[in-house]
């Protein structure tokens, strides 16, 4: 599986190509989907100051909760930080920048800077917080947003499977924000659970090309977590039965 994309492990991969000050896109929904080894890598890299696009920030001390703990972060372009308290922490305290985005526009706005486009506007935020200080335009009655949209200097992305050639393939919710990520940066860096030689993937089923991602890994030890364990009620009069 020799490849000039292929990379030994994640600190390899990010050597060279991370820095203080950048901009990161970070691939996940909560904990689904997220590029750990990757993230770890960025931590233990101890680079600072980092503009990171993301849903959200992880857990506390899970994910890019890493970074956030660590103090790396300077701002987060997210829409949902719901979950991590040391995120609020840090935001309510002036320690953290926070540039919020209503979900669907923040994943238009990188689908957009991947695909070249400038900005476009959209009904969502119009006459709220989100439109200030932004151009609005009222077509037929209505209010629109312009929205610019976003690209990155490194995206960090997970896939399910992925061949040496950087072609990839996600596996179902934890497709989310990763496939746009993967587009919108100048690097792109991939880590999948399994690593294949080319030739070995389903044409059809490939849902980022190859052309998009600069390095590639194989990832090891995920933690599979679940962010919410939800569990049905046992009914009253059932019991176990034990074979």
């Amino acid at each position: 599986m020799n490849s000039r994309k292929v990379y030994a492990d994640a600190e390899s991969a990010l050597r060279g190509v991370v820095r203080d000050g950048m901009t990161v896109m970070c691939g996940g929904f909560g904990v689904c989907g997220i590029p750990e080894n990757l993230i770890a890598a960025l931590h233990a890299s101890g680079v600072r100051d980092l503009t990171v696009v993301s849903n959200n920030a992880g857990l506390d001390g899970v994910g890019l909760g890493l970074l956030l703990q660590a103090r790396q972060i300077r701002k987060m372009i997210s829409s949902y930080v719901g979950e991590n308290k040391e995120f609020e922490r840090q935001y309510l305290a002036g320690e953290v920048e926070i540039e919020f985005n209503p979900q669907g526009t923040m994943a238009e706005r990188i689908r957009a800077g991947g695909a070249g486009i400038y900005g476009f506007f959209t009904k969502v935020g119009a006459g709220t917080q989100v439109a200030e200080g932004k151009e609005t335009r009222t077509v037929e009655g209505e209010t629109y947003v312009l929205e610019k949209g976003l690209v990155a200097d490194v995206s960090l992305v997970k896939a399910w499977k992925g061949d040496t050639e950087g072609n990839l393939i996600y596996r179902k919710t934890a497709r989310n924000f990763n496939p746009n990520m993967a587009t919108a940066a100048q690097i792109t860096v991939a880590e999948v659970e399994e690593l294949v030689a080319p030739g070995t993937l389903d044409g059809d089923s490939i849902h980022t090309p190859g052309i998009f991602v600069h390095r590639i890994i194989q990832g090891v030890n995920y933690s599979k977590m679940i962010e919410k364990r939800t569990v049905r009620k046992r009914e009253e009069g059932t019991r176990a039965v034990v074979a």
